[in-house]
């Protein structure tokens, strides 16, 4: 799939925008804080329905104006699809070509993208929370069914724990709700449990030889989910949902007493080993950029096979972050596969020798320009 065309009005610094991308690399070249990254957040709302950068959508609609517009022409190989999303005072409203989605969960995935930004180099070495927001976000866009059970399962985490709230601060006594909460909970998690696994089952695949191929076949990649559950690549999701469940069972005066759900997929965590070490503990600051470029440019290849399409790259200023081996490893895997959308304050040599025939903008405050690539 391609981004053909993309029309933006009142979005951040663009009052009134038309582009027409390639299908194969597009530069946006641009000193800071002129609109680069801008542009693409704007392509990752239209296909994510949500900003990558903040959670206050009123962040999104130009200063001056109550209301967003960005509109997409988006080709696939059987098909071409109109994307609307409007942001304004009441909130989002999403159509596919015309047509009003009824829920937002209808419309993500038309479009499948993958950002990769400075900050995802810390999926490596960053917090938890920031590995299982990798996992929720992407593999999100390719099972809406995940993406529902994930919805339902935040929905009862914030009752729950409000509930076990009220218990620990003795304004509730009634232990069957709890009950029924944990049961409910238990359900839920374990379907997002089970599909996580499969998820990164997949995603170790190509990742390993993405990590072989930039170290010369000296590191060996692999996963580890890491969980409360025991034994859990050995179970099916109606055995985790009875370990759950007798995690609940067993736990249910810790939790009381500490207010809140202490296992789950909310608490779950990825360890990604080199040579069977941990690499978030101790990798090399380059093994960490590398394993996370691997899990990144692995994603590539999972979103195809599942969905049959290649997705949308997103790469904002992550050139600067690589040494030239890893830029050379990265530009090669994706040239001539996947649309790209690269931003950089200039062009390196590196990028000059490797990208063939990119479409380049020049920003400026809100204006683009073409460029000649030279």
């Amino acid at each position: 799939m391609y981004l053909k065309e993309m029309t933006l009005k009142n979005f951040r610094n663009y009052r009134d925008v038309n582009l027409v991308f390639s299908p194969q690399i597009n530069v946006l070249i641009g000193e800071n804080a002129q609109g680069k990254t801008n542009l693409l957040e704007a392509i990752y709302v239209l296909a994510m329905a949500r900003s990558h950068r903040t959670n206050n959508e009123r962040e999104l609609v130009n200063f001056a104006k109550d209301e967003a517009l960005i509109q997409g022409i988006l080709e696939r190989k059987l098909s071409k699809l109109k994307l609307e999303l409007f942001l304004g005072k009441k909130g989002k409203k999403a159509k596919v070509n015309h047509l009003e989605q009824a829920k937002l969960s209808q419309y993500i995935g038309q479009m499948n993208v993958i950002l990769f930004a400075p900050e995802d180099l810390a999926l490596v070495k960053g917090s938890p929370a920031v590995r299982r927001k990798f996992i929720d976000m992407e593999f999100g866009q390719i099972d809406a069914h995940y993406l529902y059970n994930l919805s339902q399962y935040r929905v009862l985490l914030k009752q729950r724990n409000h509930y076990l709230k009220q218990l620990q601060l003795k304004k509730a006594k009634d232990l069957v709700l709890l009950e029924v909460l944990s049961d409910q909970i238990a359900a839920f998690g374990a379907e997002i449990i089970a599909k996580r696994i499969i998820f990164l089952d997949e995603l170790e695949k190509y990742a390993q030889g993405v990590q072989a191929q930039i170290t010369g076949q000296k590191e060996e990649l692999k996963f580890n989910y890491d969980t409360s559950v025991e034994n859990i690549y050995e179970k099916d999701v109606k055995q985790l949902y009875t370990d759950l469940k007798k995690l609940y069972e067993t736990n249910q005066n810790k939790e009381i007493f500490q207010g809140s759900t202490l296992y789950g997929p909310h608490r779950d965590d990825v360890q990604f080993l080199i040579n069977k070490k941990n690499v978030q503990v101790f990798g090399s600051q380059g093994q960490q950029r590398t394993t996370a470029l691997a899990v990144k440019l692995a994603e590539i290849d999972v979103m195809k096979n599942e969905t049959g399409e290649y997705p949308i790259l997103l790469l904002d200023d992550v050139l600067s972050e690589l040494d030239g081996a890893r830029q050379t490893q990265l530009l090669r895997a994706i040239q001539d596969r996947v649309q790209t959308f690269l931003t950089t304050p200039s062009m390196s040599e590196v990028t000059r020798k490797l990208i063939k025939d990119p479409k380049v903008f020049r920003i400026e405050a809100g204006n683009i320009k073409n460029e000649e690539f030279r």
